[in-house]
């Protein structure tokens, strides 16, 4: 049987001051997948309702009744192939509480949403792959600087990008965490409507 609703309560490191928690998807194949998004994320709002890494302040918790979600959205569950950009420089990326972080821009993928093409850099550092990125809905039905995502590689540079795993940085519940922004060449003129919506108090 496959696994789609598990994550580890280790912290990912994104900052030398904070860490936040972060969900990892393992064993993700596509069969199957549909019947595990709902417990992917009543175990997502359990982690943040309860537990004490949850970004949520003690306040934030007592009227907390989950997350919001776009429907499960099967067209924006990609396995790409990335164009390696075999640049050995890293990048600096800004966060939220002005200081920053370091990456290698590792590759980029092009895909369709409804029609329209676009196009996104996936980012590496010590603890993996990383991939933010905001699209057109921002700051109506998403959060303004912009979701992530940890993109599983694959064999021969394919990546599988499951945009309804999406999920919004620990800054948007909470302005004392710290958080990579955006960079202007993953910001999409195109709606990803799949994951994590705004989070509304």
């Amino acid at each position: 049987m496959t696994s789609f609703a598990i994550f580890r309560e280790g912290l990912q490191q994104r900052t030398s001051i904070i860490t936040q928690p972060t969900f990892v998807v393992e064993d993700l194949f596509f069969g199957g997948l549909m019947s595990e998004l709902d417990d992917f994320r009543a175990e997502k709002d359990e982690f943040f309702g309860h537990h004490p890494q949850s970004p949520l302040t003690r306040e934030q918790k007592q009227d907390f009744k989950g997350l919001n979600y776009f429907p499960e959205n099967d067209a924006l569950r990609l396995e790409v192939q990335v164009e390696l950009l075999n640049d050995p420089k890293p990048m600096v990326m800004q966060t939220s509480t002005g200081g920053v972080q370091e990456y290698i821009r590792f590759g980029k993928f092009k895909f369709q949403v409804d029609g329209q093409e676009a196009e996104l850099t996936i980012y590496q550092a010590d603890h993996g792959f990383f991939l933010p990125f905001v699209d057109s809905q921002a700051g109506q039905e998403t959060y303004p600087a912009g979701r992530y995502l940890e993109p599983e590689p694959l064999a021969e540079n394919r990546f599988l990008v499951d945009f309804n795993i999406a999920y919004n940085p620990s800054c948007a519940y909470n302005e004392m965490w710290s958080c990579p922004i955006t960079p202007a060449e993953n910001r999409l003129k195109v709606p990803i409507q799949a994951g994590e919506k705004l989070f509304h108090e």
